[in-house]
């Protein structure tokens, strides 16, 4: 039996997709067996190096402060650099050349700078020229350069979500007498939001992680920077404090992207929706500026 998109496998082609599972799961299955049995090995999977982490008081004292200031980092970011990345992104879209080009500029720029940069020039700039205390500072400095960089990323999702709307939605609001911000604000922006939330669903993963940054190297107390911290002053391994860690942010942003398809899925089943879900791959495909000029609406 065959379908229009593709032939259904014959029994040859079932047999070898078989052997192939079998011989996936057993390569997996020997791997595993080789990192345990190197870790027993090195002394690493003793009950007194993980021993910590079975106690409320590793919890209290430090894996919960350290992801209650990676959570804070996160949803501050996000708060800021949404509405910031919605205007850059609505302005790249204008039909005037002195909003445009200096929006795609910004926008570019911060794009192609790493956002470890990006949190140390922030530090450096709070330390020399602010009078922000120094506990503050590294929270100031990671929220500053995710905001940044992120901003300019949600600048290209709602540029793609607003580019991915049928033209003659444009058309027919043009049509009946609408002005071009009315167009964008009434008419455009309302759908594109509702295909571009899987994607900024999806960049909360990237912020989350992002955060492990700041602690790494400007001393933010944060998930992984409070382990690091237990593993040396509270007898617990290096390696299973970072398991632990790698635990904690896989359950959480596997709840995330959990959300972000189950969110995709429903938009894509909606009657109202106009079958446009920008996804993480669409922007890049966008990056160009001059691409779907046609489409350009002034804010």
């Amino acid at each position: 039996m065959s379908s229009v998109l593709y032939d259904a496998q014959g029994p040859s082609a079932k047999r070898r997709n078989v052997l192939y599972t079998v011989g996936f799961l057993v390569a997996f299955a020997a791997v595993l067996w080789w990192v345990f049995s190197t870790l027993s090995d090195k002394g690493q999977l003793e009950w007194v190096l993980w021993k910590p982490f079975f106690s409320s008081e590793a919890y209290s004292a430090y894996i919960w402060p350290g992801l209650q200031n990676t959570l804070k980092a996160a949803v501050l970011s996000v708060v800021i650099a949404l509405p910031l990345g919605a205007v850059f992104g609505i302005a790249r879209l204008s039909d005037h050349v002195w909003i445009r080009v200096p929006a795609s500029v910004v926008v570019e720029f911060f794009r192609a700078i790493p956002v470890l940069i990006l949190m140390i020039f922030g530090n450096a700039l709070y330390a020399d020229y602010t009078d922000v205390s120094s506990d503050d500072r590294p929270l100031y400095a990671v929220v500053t350069g995710l905001v940044l960089y992120n901003a300019s990323v949600l600048a290209e999702i709602v540029r793609a979500g607003i580019l991915s709307l049928p033209k003659g939605q444009s058309e027919a609001a043009m049509a009946i007498g609408l002005r071009k911000n009315q167009v964008m604000r009434l008419v455009l922006l309302p759908q594109a939001v509702t295909a571009m939330l899987p994607a900024i669903v999806s960049q909360l993963v990237v912020i989350v992680k992002d955060t492990a940054l700041g602690g790494a190297v400007l001393t933010f107390p944060e998930l992984l920077a409070s382990a690091s911290t237990m593993s040396g002053y509270y007898g617990a391994n290096t390696i299973a404090s970072f398991t632990v860690v790698a635990l904690i942010f896989l359950v959480l942003n596997f709840s995330l992207t959990s959300f972000a398809s189950w969110l995709e899925g429903r938009l894509r089943r909606g009657k109202k929706s106009t079958g446009a879900v920008v996804g993480v791959d669409a922007v890049a495909e966008l990056a160009a500026p001059g691409e779907h000029e046609d489409m350009r609406k002034a804010p």
